[in-house]
């Protein structure tokens, strides 16, 4: 045990209070620590900015930030691993942060890294402020998840964090930016946030999941929690997907479709078969009322369930 300890000290990092760590571990009653950690994080969340529901960002709780740090921490994702959130209105990186730095009694040897991705730059001052007063190690960098991956991120992460628009195509770009962004090796863990959806929504998310070679490790219904966020009934679910050998992005370069909800509801779609070249009308007024729909029923001609978006237009009453 003496012998191990100075190769988990390297690992891990200097002074981990390992009495701490089991506690968390084992789902033990909220330790001193981590309830120390909570009440600084009540403190913090009440500066955050406001949630912008035009980008459908819901504002969860800090008891729920720091529910997903712990979640990661029992799923053996933060000790010695590089980290990504992408978008972080919910402030994880905070919440990694603050917890890594309750574990260790002298947190700037700890190994571990934390970035964050977001296009909200209300945020990311918000988040660098915070690093930097209490000396996390956090990296923030503006990214439009529409715009094409950098490829000096490609295969960087040990696990991705993120709780995208609530919208089949919102959710198909996140992970695929997040899967861009592991390192080609199965069993990543990726924690998805998501609403909890009808079956025929969830019926196209299991397709899009295994479209991108990904498996359903894990699910926690009404795990998040939200301050107003009344669309999705203040709650949401945790994923825990999986990578594998077959996991690849759906999404790989510029995305133009609609993405968020208000754009979703107020576009006229088209959308190409690439397996018979039928051109299909998507959305408002058209032949099927959202893409999951027509997922899950086909293509009306082939049957098939792979498409491509060829235009899109803003459509009134």
């Amino acid at each position: 045990m003496c012998a191990a300890r100075p190769r988990i000290d390297q690992a891990w990092g200097f002074g981990l209070k390992r009495e701490l760590l089991r506690s968390l571990l084992h789902e033990s009653p909220l330790p001193k620590e981590a309830r120390a950690v909570l009440v600084l994080l009540k403190t913090i969340f009440k500066d955050r900015p406001t949630a912008d529901v035009r980008i459908d960002q819901s504002l969860c709780t800090p008891e729920t930030s720091l529910r997903r740090a712990i979640l990661a921490l029992q799923q053996h994702a933060l000790l010695g691993k590089q980290l990504l959130c992408v978008g972080d209105d919910d402030l994880v990186s905070v919440s990694i942060g603050l917890l890594l730095r309750s574990l260790f009694t002298d947190s700037r040897h700890s190994a571990f890294r934390i970035d964050v991705v977001d296009m909200d730059e209300r945020i990311l001052h918000f988040i660098r402020n915070i690093a930097q007063e209490y000396d996390l190690p956090i990296k923030c960098r503006r990214l439009d998840l529409r715009e094409a991956w950098p490829e000096e991120l490609f295969g960087q992460y040990d696990a991705i964090f993120t709780d995208p628009p609530y919208t089949l195509q919102g959710m198909s770009l996140f992970l695929s930016r997040g899967i861009q962004a592991l390192k080609k090796e199965k069993g990543l863990p990726v924690f998805l946030s998501f609403a909890h959806k009808s079956p025929p929504f969830m019926l196209a998310m299991q397709r899009e999941f295994v479209r991108m070679g990904l498996t359903v490790s894990a699910n926690f219904p009404r795990f998040n929690v939200y301050e107003g966020a009344e669309m999705i009934a203040n709650q949401s679910q945790m994923y825990i997907l999986r990578t594998t050998d077959q996991t690849e992005p759906e999404h790989k370069g510029a995305f133009t479709g609609a993405l968020y909800t208000g754009e979703v509801k107020q576009t006229l779609r088209t959308y190409h078969c690439k397996q018979c070249s039928r051109n299909i009308y998507v959305g408002k007024h058209g032949e099927f009322a959202t893409i999951e729909l027509l997922k899950n029923a086909g293509c009306p001609r082939c049957a098939s369930d792979t498409f491509e978006l060829a235009a899109r237009y803003s459509v009134s009453e």
